[in-house]
């Protein structure tokens, strides 16, 4: 069976890391990339250097001309268009789309903890209190934001209460729990990884100890690779590259 090729539409942060995951792996071909916004000069910078998960050394990248990045000897197609429908990701030969632009709602990360609890017990209803890390919309200084005032703040010295999709991206990727969930986030001062406090009401009647072995359970089992169980003293860097 031969690699899934794979396309990456937006090439922010989320994007150039599924490149770099993509890249490394055997069994998926990154064929195209595309962004409005972005030169092939300026892509290769921003995926070369990364604040956060270092130096990319994996390949040598260079820039073929404005519509080929070159990642050894393999060529990337890049594409500069606005509207996705107009994106020729057919000529590239992608079969899947990664959707990284921001513009639509993502799954959210706490979805696959909830499937193992709703499965196992019920969810009635239930609040996720998402503590985020900083991400590129925020002010590293004081600065006008007329539609979000305290996201108009300085970002390395506030908790910042705001608003998230994240109950409601849970219900569409598990609609048993669509209209179940609400939610609330805090922005912090930390470069990456984010956690969700969630609490719920359950079906059936649970303890901490069964809970905490029905997510161990699936962990290690259907679910390994994706859901993972700790019960170190950990802390958010310890999470950093992470790939689950």
């Amino acid at each position: 069976m031969g690699k899934v090729k794979i396309g990456i539409n937006g090439f922010g942060r989320i994007g150039r890391l599924v490149a770099r995951v993509a890249l490394q792996s055997d069994d998926i071909e990154l064929v195209a990339v595309n962004d409005p916004f972005i030169t092939t000069d300026y892509m290769t910078y921003m995926f070369k250097y990364d604040t956060v998960h270092g130096q990319w050394k994996k390949h040598e990248l260079t820039v073929k001309d404005e519509k080929t990045l070159l990642f050894g000897d393999k060529p990337v197609k890049v594409f500069g268009a606005r509207n996705p429908e107009e994106i020729p990701w057919g000529e590239a030969g992608a079969e899947y789309v990664v959707e990284s632009t921001g513009v639509f709602t993502d799954k959210d990360k706490a979805a696959a903890h909830m499937k193992v609890i709703n499965d196992k017990f019920g969810i009635v209803e239930g609040l996720m209190t998402t503590v985020h890390s900083i991400t590129a919309t925020q002010k590293t200084v004081d600065g006008p934001s007329m539609k979000d005032w305290r996201g108009g703040r300085a970002a390395a010295h506030n908790i910042i209460p705001s608003s998230t999709g994240a109950a409601k991206a849970v219900g569409k990727v598990l609609p048993a729990l669509n209209g179940k969930l609400t939610g609330m986030a805090f922005r912090v001062p930390t470069v990456d990884v984010s956690v969700v406090d969630l609490t719920v009401r359950l079906e059936k009647a649970a303890t901490y100890d069964e809970i905490k072995a029905a997510l161990k359970a699936e962990s290690e089992g259907k679910m390994k690779g994706i859901l993972g169980y700790t019960e170190d003293d950990v802390v958010s860097s310890d999470f950093v590259g992470d790939c689950r």
